[in-house]
């Protein structure tokens, strides 16, 4: 047990204003004997001192209030924090501080995926860092410790967090101090024996009805731990299965319930996929915003684990070093890096953005890319949710003292010459270097059976790109989603578009069986432009398909992948729909065996952690706003770079002559009409998203999509006005 010190600090509303005085003892108590309660048998013998003439007293000397901010229980993070809650209060008080409790709505995507709430996802988390500003300016906490969630809910909060550490400042007032928990690992579900049976003989029956794609591809499906993001694979596969008449509608919805009750255990936590919650869990670390302790857990945090954590103030408060923003700001190329080597979620790219400029400081979507593009980072993460190298594994190895979770990332990183900057605050209270100075269990050695974190990486390159293109500003592609030969598959590849104006469409499209027959049918890609595809893409193969008719030609390209086909989704930005993540789209083309040897996915939407394959996202400009997304046609011809990151549209007539012709300029003059006609679309279409919650008067997505004043306040360089840090490498700890 340590004892806080009092905020120094000249402001004290409950010193100057009575009021809350009068308020707030009665929550505080209340907050106390409810801990008391639930953690009954750990208190037996604690005589409760919490008078509420000691909370007046604590109140009127300025002792730390420390607001203790967990989430909505209609997520499944959030289900046991009422047990973290209590935790905290308690060790909060035994130290000297005042505890509070609040907690912020939390979304979750996986609910949320194809249907309207997707366009409220990613405002949500402007929302939260707005919730969370007001209440703890309106009740002036001094730090908090956050019970860290899923999907938004971290950025959310870490923006709120850092802009109100640099909100105090500016007024010449103490440090804002807050560390984060993050919920435990949820074990991903099994597949009960019976079922697996049930669903092995559909299967077969495909097989023998001569439909071997669904047979592939719902044993792929089941190769998978069970989870609400394979759930959707499943039903994919499943849909296809029944309109092939393998399987009857009750069928159907019998499997998916069945699955769909396996999957959660009861006591919640973030899913064992890499998606946003876990990406968002390695990166706030890498942040230096988690103490160790904490990091990646299979159950709830124990009172001990809570007391190391809660301790550590002591040596926060009134440091500036260790304010909020500070803490990110130095820390934010070992974010970046850690983010990368780790295969983080594509929807961070705009959420570190978004974190940096919430917090005073000038950043933008190319910054993260230089930092990302300063020094090679190996892909040192061999997460798979086929072979027992999911998250829940990850954290099992780190609660066996193995292997030390970010620790262990950032010391082979260093290992693998990335320079990190080991100077930097974080909040053990303590530097990067000093915490890396205790070997036991910090090599990624430590794990001999089926490591997740590596010291040789797997391949040279990870993380996310950031995209140029002569019809767009900036779109991202998440490499590490990609295996090699999958990119290898796409790169300097010329690529048919088959659009479509939104979502819905496109998933109505993309579940369709005979979706690649309707193409051929339709003749919606040109002959001779087929033939040019594939001179370019498959050389080798010209000679033998060259003279081929129509639909032979088409069907000896798609058999052999040198058919190419750029799947655009339009319309998805922020300003036009709340950027809803196209993660259905993108799983309903991994679902399909053919399908994803041929294409690519590419929006003005937002991608989820989870999502692997060509995807690439985050166009600017948006359709909405006149970009060159919104006057693409199928038919038209794209061509990937995907290793020089750039996509380019191609002069269809050049292409036909064998010659790479990059043109798009008048492409926006002779559409003008049909642009047009999809912006009123656009426009009607956004009249289904409430006008309260819509994403105008925001800067766009490589720009972190936050609000305009947030964006135009930020006016610090976080090389300069961050501590002075330097990039070490681990020989210079050693030395």
């Amino acid at each position: 047990m340590v004892k806080f010190p009092n905020i120094e600090n000249k402001v004290n509303p409950y010193r100057d204003n009575v009021q809350g005085k009068a308020n707030e003892p009665i929550c505080v108590a209340g907050l106390l004997d409810r801990s008391k309660q639930i953690l009954h048998s750990e208190m037996k013998g604690v005589q409760p001192d919490w008078s509420l003439e000691e909370i007046y007293d604590r109140l009127h000397h300025n002792a730390p209030r420390i607001a203790i901010i967990g989430g909505s229980q209609d997520h499944p993070a959030h289900i046991m924090d009422f047990q973290t809650t209590a935790r905290a209060a308690i060790r909060i008080w035994q130290n000297g501080g005042v505890p509070f409790q609040f907690a912020t709505p939390v979304m979750c995507d996986g609910t949320a995926q194809s249907n309207q709430g997707m366009s409220y996802s990613l405002q949500s988390r402007n929302a939260v860092a707005q919730m969370v500003v007001n209440q703890i300016e309106a009740h002036s906490y001094h730090g908090a410790f956050v019970i860290q969630g899923c999907d938004k809910q971290p950025l959310g909060v870490v923006s709120a967090l850092a802009h109100l550490d640099r909100i105090r400042r500016y007024r010449n007032e103490a440090p804002f101090f807050a560390t984060f928990a993050p919920a435990h690992v949820l074990k991903g579900g099994t597949i009960p024996g019976d079922l697996f049976t049930e669903l092995e003989e559909v299967a077969l029956l495909a097989e023998r009805q001569g439909v071997e794609d669904i047979a592939f591809d719902l044993r792929d499906a089941l190769s998978y731990i069970l989870q609400c993001s394979s759930n959707t694979a499943f039903q994919g596969v499943l849909e296809r299965a029944k309109d092939r008449g393998i399987i009857s509608e009750q069928q159907h919805e019998y499997y998916e319930k069945r699955l769909a009750v396996a999957t959660c255990d009861g006591h919640g936590g973030v899913c064992a996929f890499n998606g946003t919650g876990n990406s968002s869990r390695h990166l706030v670390a890498g942040m230096g915003l988690v103490h160790p302790a904490v990091e990646l857990l299979t159950a709830p945090p124990t009172q001990e684990e809570i007391n190391e954590v809660i301790d550590s103030f002591s040596v926060m408060i009134n440091n500036p070093a260790f304010g909020t923003a500070n803490i990110m700001a130095a820390n934010i190329k070992n974010a970046i890096r850690i983010h990368s080597a780790s295969g983080g979620s594509t929807n961070l790219m705009m959420h570190i953005v978004a974190a940096m400029l919430y917090g005073g400081y000038k950043f933008d979507l190319w910054e993260y890319d230089k930092i990302h593009n300063e020094a090679p980072i190996p892909d040192l993460f061999n997460y798979s949710l086929t072979e027992d190298r999911d998250i829940y594994n990850l954290a099992m190895q780190c609660c066996s003292g193995k292997i030390k979770g970010m620790e262990t990332l950032f010391y082979e990183l260093l290992e693998n010459g990335v320079p990190m900057v080991i100077d930097a605050p974080t909040v053990t209270g303590t530097t990067w270097k000093e915490r890396l100075i205790h070997k036991q269990g910090l090599p990624a050695a430590g794990v001999e059976n089926n490591p997740i974190i590596l010291s040789k990486p797997r391949r040279s390159f990870s993380g996310v790109d950031v995209l140029k293109g002569n019809f767009f500003e900036s779109a991202v592609v998440k490499i590490s989603g990609m295996t090699t030969p999958q990119l290898d598959n796409f790169d300097q590849k010329a690529s048919f578009i088959l659009f479509y104006d939104d979502e819905h469409s496109a998933n109505e499209g993309l579940l369709e069986e005979d979706l690649l027959d309707k193409l051929k049918h339709n003749r919606s890609f040109n002959l001779q432009t087929m033939q040019a595809m594939l001179k370019h893409n498959a050389p080798e193969l010209f000679d033998e398909g060259s003279d081929l008719d129509y639909d032979q030609l088409f069907d000896f390209m798609a058999d052999k992948g040198a058919l190419k086909i750029s799947v655009i989704v339009s319309g998805q930005g922020p300003e036009a729909f709340g950027m809803p993540e196209m993660f259905t789209p993108m799983q309903h083309i991994n679902a399909n065996r053919k399908l994803k040897r041929l294409a690519t996915l590419i929006s003005d939407g937002r991608y989820s952690g989870v999502t692997y394959g060509a995807a690439i996202g985050h166009m600017t400009p948006e359709a909405k706003n006149g970009g060159g997304i919104l006057y693409l046609k199928t038919g038209d011809v794209l061509y990937l770079r995907l290793r020089n990151k750039r996509i380019d549209f191609l002069s269809e007539e050049e292409f036909q002559k064998g010659n790479l012709s990059f043109q798009f300029d008048e492409i926006k003059n002779v559409r003008k009409e049909l642009g047009e006609k999809r912006l009123q679309s656009i426009r009607k279409r956004q009249r289904r998203v409430a006008p309260s919650n819509r994403l105008s008067g925001h800067t766009d997505a490589a720009n972190g999509v936050v609000p305009l004043p947030v964006a135009e306040e930020a006016e610090y360089d976080y090389k300069v006005n961050s501590a002075d840090l330097s990039s070490t490498k681990l020989q210079d700890i050693q030395n």
